[in-house]
């Protein structure tokens, strides 16, 4: 019986923290980037975000982007920064067969204004968009441990009209039933 009761709540283990209503907050705090073009190296930063789930399995939120990096030695420090929207689909069991029953993949695009800027290379400033895959293992009931893979472009004013690149993230979310932040706001003293 008790073994039963264990399968069950495994497999709804990583759902209820994808229902609608649900609130999302964290990012990624590690990013590894990997340029496409000749010189790239690596950097890294944050990428907070936050976000609400419109219904089961889809959220929309907000993100900013502070990223620093340096080619290597002799090379000018090199900033990006943006802020902008995202969403989020997480595929259901039923949509792919998961591996592991405490994690979800999901599928993530972003768009806002950003830049990139490096004395005496390449700079942008404007359209920032980018989109990829992901998986999330859920640590605990409430938090995911997530990885992602996303294409970023650029594109606007500058002295480089289009930049582009390929970044590795890794980062935690917190999930939080709606029901407890407005308890929390009505009861702040049972925090």
């Amino acid at each position: 019986m008790f073994a039963s009761l264990f399968f069950i709540s495994c497999l709804n283990f990583a759902h209820s923290q994808i229902q609608e209503g649900n609130i999302m907050w964290g990012g990624s705090f590690t990013n590894m980037d990997f340029g496409l073009k000749k010189g790239q190296s690596w950097n890294i930063g944050i990428t907070p975000k936050a976000g609400y789930f419109i219904k089961n399995n889809l959220a929309v939120g907000g993100y900013g982007k502070v990223n620093i990096s340096k080619q290597g030695t002799g090379s000018t420090t090199k900033t990006e920064y943006g802020v902008g929207a995202f969403g989020r689909y997480y595929a259901s069991n039923k949509d792919i067969n998961n591996l592991l029953k405490h994690g979800r993949f999901f599928l993530e695009a972003n768009a806002g204004f950003e830049g990139s800027s490096q004395k005496h290379e390449p700079t942008t400033n404007g359209f920032g968009f980018g989109f990829g895959p992901g998986y999330s293992y859920f640590i605990t009931s409430n938090v995911g441990l997530e990885a992602l893979v996303k294409y970023e472009g650029l594109t606007g004013g500058g002295n480089t009209g289009y930049q582009h690149d390929i970044t590795f993230a890794i980062g935690l979310q917190v999930y939080i039933p709606s029901s407890r932040v407005k308890n929390a706001v009505q009861n702040p003293n049972q925090l």
